[in-house]
């Protein structure tokens, strides 16, 4: 079970986190990944100083679960939420600090396998940490 500062309840944090994050589908999930932008002495040339670098890395990392009734009924959306609950729970730790997560199911999820939307999720995670690289036209 994920912690309540673990967990995304708003609406506003689900819209900021849909909107700003990168976005990336893969088989049964798709992704909306928003990591922090690294601060350091090179990220920025604020001349305020650093004072809250220490808030920063205690920030929590949190996730979201949208399964809409394309899914399926109640007692199927309820289950493949559990399942991505489950998964993501044991891949939170892995993220940067300060990072949200929103996973959104989609109707394939409901006949999937706990290993299937397991592997889906980690291509989607890695899919969308990995650098943006620029598209050749």
């Amino acid at each position: 079970m994920l912690t309540a500062a673990q967990r995304l309840r708003r609406s506003s944090d689900f819209a900021a986190a849909v909107r700003g994050g990168r976005r990336v589908g893969r088989g049964a999930v798709v992704v909306h990944l928003t990591v922090p932008e690294p601060t350091g002495p090179t990220g920025t040339n604020s001349p305020e100083p650093a004072r809250s670098s220490g808030a920063e890395n205690s920030a929590p990392r949190r996730a979201g679960f949208v399964v809409s009734k394309a899914v399926g009924g109640a007692v199927v959306r309820n289950t493949v939420r559990r399942r991505l609950r489950h998964l993501v729970r044991e891949r939170l730790a892995e993220l940067p600090a300060g990072t949200t997560l929103v996973v959104r199911a989609l109707p394939p999820a409901a006949d999937a396998t706990y290993v299937r939307l397991g592997a889906d999720l980690d291509a989607a995670i890695a899919a969308a940490r990995a650098p943006r690289g620029r598209r050749s036209r």
